[in-house]
Protein backbone atom coordinates (compact mmCIF):
# COMPACT_ATOMS: atom_id res chain seq x y z
CA UNK A 1 0.00 0.00 0.00
CA UNK A 2 1.47 3.02 -0.75
CA UNK A 3 2.11 6.43 1.57
CA UNK A 4 -0.34 9.59 0.11
CA UNK A 5 2.10 12.30 -0.38
CA UNK A 6 -0.18 14.26 2.66
CA UNK A 7 1.42 11.99 5.26
CA UNK A 8 4.69 12.25 4.07
CA UNK A 9 4.59 15.85 4.31
CA UNK A 10 2.96 14.89 7.51
CA UNK A 11 5.68 13.35 9.00
CA UNK A 12 8.60 15.36 7.65
CA UNK A 13 6.77 18.86 9.24
CA UNK A 14 6.64 16.88 12.28
CA UNK A 15 9.85 16.21 12.16
CA UNK A 16 11.22 19.48 11.24
CA UNK A 17 8.44 21.71 12.25
CA UNK A 18 10.58 24.97 11.65
CA UNK A 19 11.23 23.03 7.50
CA UNK A 20 9.95 24.65 4.34
CA UNK A 21 8.75 21.17 2.74
CA UNK A 22 8.01 20.11 -0.69
CA UNK A 23 6.55 16.94 -1.98
CA UNK A 24 6.81 15.68 -5.67
CA UNK A 25 5.48 12.60 -6.60
CA UNK A 26 8.17 11.10 -9.33
CA UNK A 27 5.65 8.27 -10.88
CA UNK A 28 2.20 9.03 -10.23
CA UNK A 29 2.22 5.87 -8.02
CA UNK A 30 2.42 7.36 -4.22
CA UNK A 31 5.48 4.98 -3.64
CA UNK A 32 8.10 7.36 -5.53
CA UNK A 33 8.83 10.74 -3.92
CA UNK A 34 11.19 13.69 -4.26
CA UNK A 35 11.11 15.62 -0.63
CA UNK A 36 12.72 18.94 -0.41
CA UNK A 37 13.54 20.01 2.81
CA UNK A 38 14.95 23.77 3.92
CA UNK A 39 15.24 23.66 7.90
CA UNK A 40 17.72 25.77 9.99
CA UNK A 41 18.17 22.47 11.97
CA UNK A 42 20.43 21.54 8.91
CA UNK A 43 22.45 24.85 9.54
CA UNK A 44 26.00 23.63 10.10
CA UNK A 45 25.82 19.69 9.12
CA UNK A 46 27.39 18.07 6.21
CA UNK A 47 24.52 16.81 3.62
CA UNK A 48 25.06 12.88 4.29
CA UNK A 49 24.25 14.20 8.01
CA UNK A 50 21.27 16.02 6.83
CA UNK A 51 19.87 13.14 4.84
CA UNK A 52 20.58 11.00 7.91
CA UNK A 53 18.05 13.08 10.15
CA UNK A 54 15.37 12.93 7.21
CA UNK A 55 16.00 9.15 6.68
CA UNK A 56 15.85 8.36 10.90
CA UNK A 57 12.51 10.58 10.90
CA UNK A 58 10.84 7.89 8.43
CA UNK A 59 13.15 4.56 9.29
CA UNK A 60 9.66 2.62 10.01
CA UNK A 61 8.31 3.40 5.97
CA UNK A 62 11.44 3.61 4.03
CA UNK A 63 12.03 0.21 1.59
CA UNK A 64 8.26 -0.57 2.78
CA UNK A 65 4.98 1.56 2.54
CA UNK A 66 7.73 4.42 1.28
CA UNK A 67 9.47 2.56 -1.45
CA UNK A 68 11.69 5.27 -2.84
CA UNK A 69 12.48 8.93 -2.06
CA UNK A 70 14.88 11.41 -3.35
CA UNK A 71 16.15 13.88 -0.57
CA UNK A 72 16.80 17.61 -1.33
CA UNK A 73 17.60 19.59 1.69
CA UNK A 74 19.23 22.99 2.60
CA UNK A 75 19.64 25.52 4.83
CA UNK A 76 17.25 28.81 4.47
CA UNK A 77 18.71 31.81 2.97
CA UNK A 78 19.60 34.19 5.36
Amino acid sequence: MPMPAAELDRRLREAFPDAEVTITDLAGDGDHYKARIVSPTFAGLTRVRQHQLVNRALEDVLGTVLHALALETAVPDA
